[in-house]
């Protein structure tokens, strides 16, 4: 698989949306330095443009804004992954990457994506929504364990956690919501971790995530330790397989431009769709950029592409 080289994007003054208030912050603010390089290198006069420091003054920030191309989103997590900034850029009319309101939206909402790919067919685990200690009690009457725990909207691996007694179940939920009262239990696959990214339409090579810890958490994916498998150790009829579910499981949520899929293989080798990610990292430990690379395509040239897919005619 390869991209096309492309040098001329059609914009020649960008704005790069990184930092925002969610707890992904720093994340953002690291992969968003490494995008303005990127378009710096290419000739693009490059607008830094944080969410969070013009709260107090949104007038200024729109104006500011105004005098843009287009948008390169590098927000992730709420306020930025989750369609609302999106629809800031829709009414001003400003081209931006990535998804679109609804899929952002929904891309955003673990509970709503697994919702629509069981709606649509595709394998996900089974899961449960809480909200309180009655829905704690209620769940424990069903729920499969082991488990996952995790906030319903969030990114990072933030607050989530394994349980494999009910009486974890709690204290987990408890954890889970420092990033938002609605909780999502869902059941544990034991197996391999994979990942699949998708720029322009295109399904990159599929990256087996190998960790020592007990999951792909925020230590394991920003602090070192964990391998990527480059080839995954798949087939080819596999890789093509399971880029093709990939690309599905994007198309079926209504995302466009770039992402990425998360997904289980279980011991029995089937697989299983965890979550989408329409705002992916950009930093040197991401996974997007690793998969490019591998087949020969530099970071610069990715951020290229997605910025090539720039528009406000989305789904």
């Amino acid at each position: 698989m390869t991209l096309s080289t492309f040098s001329n994007s059609g914009f020649a003054r960008v704005a790069v949306l990184m930092g925002g208030d969610s707890a992904e912050r720093e994340i953002s603010l690291a992969g968003g330095q490494k995008v303005v390089e990127a378009l710096q290198g290419a000739g693009i006069d490059v607008e830094i443009f944080d969410p969070a420091e013009v709260l107090n003054d949104q007038d200024a920030g729109i104006a500011k804004l105004r005098q843009v191309d287009a948008a390169f989103l590098m927000l992730h997590g709420p306020g930025g992954e989750d369609g609302k900034i999106q629809g800031l850029l829709e009414y001003l009319r400003i081209p931006y990457t990535g998804s679109g309101v609804f899929a952002s939206a929904l891309g955003m909402d673990k509970l709503a994506t697994k919702q629509i790919w069981r709606q649509c067919g595709f394998p996900t685990p089974e899961f449960w929504l809480v909200r309180n200690d009655e829905d704690v009690a209620r769940c424990a009457q069903s729920v499969v364990l082991p488990a996952m725990i995790k906030p319903r909207s969030d990114g990072s691996s933030f607050g989530m956690s394994i349980v494999r007694e009910l009486d974890q179940l709690g204290e987990a939920v408890k954890f889970a919501q420092q990033y938002g009262d609605d909780v999502l239990i869902e059941r544990y696959i034991k197996g391999r971790e994979f990942t699949v990214g998708v720029v322009a339409g295109r399904a990159l090579p599929v990256i087996r995530v190998e960790t020592a810890n007990e999951f792909y958490d925020f230590e394991a994916k920003y602090k070192g330790g964990t391998q990527y498998h480059l080839p995954s150790g798949l087939s080819q009829k596999e890789e093509l397989g399971l880029q093709a579910l990939c690309m599905e499981a994007f198309e079926c949520l209504g995302c466009e431009g770039w992402g990425r899929i998360d997904l289980m293989q279980d011991q029995q080798g089937e697989f299983w769709l965890l979550e989408v990610n329409t705002t992916p990292g950009m930093t040197e430990k991401s996974l997007v950029p690793k998969a490019a690379a591998y087949v020969g395509i530099s970071f610069d040239a990715v951020v290229m592409e997605i910025l090539k897919t720039a528009s406000i005619n989305k789904q």
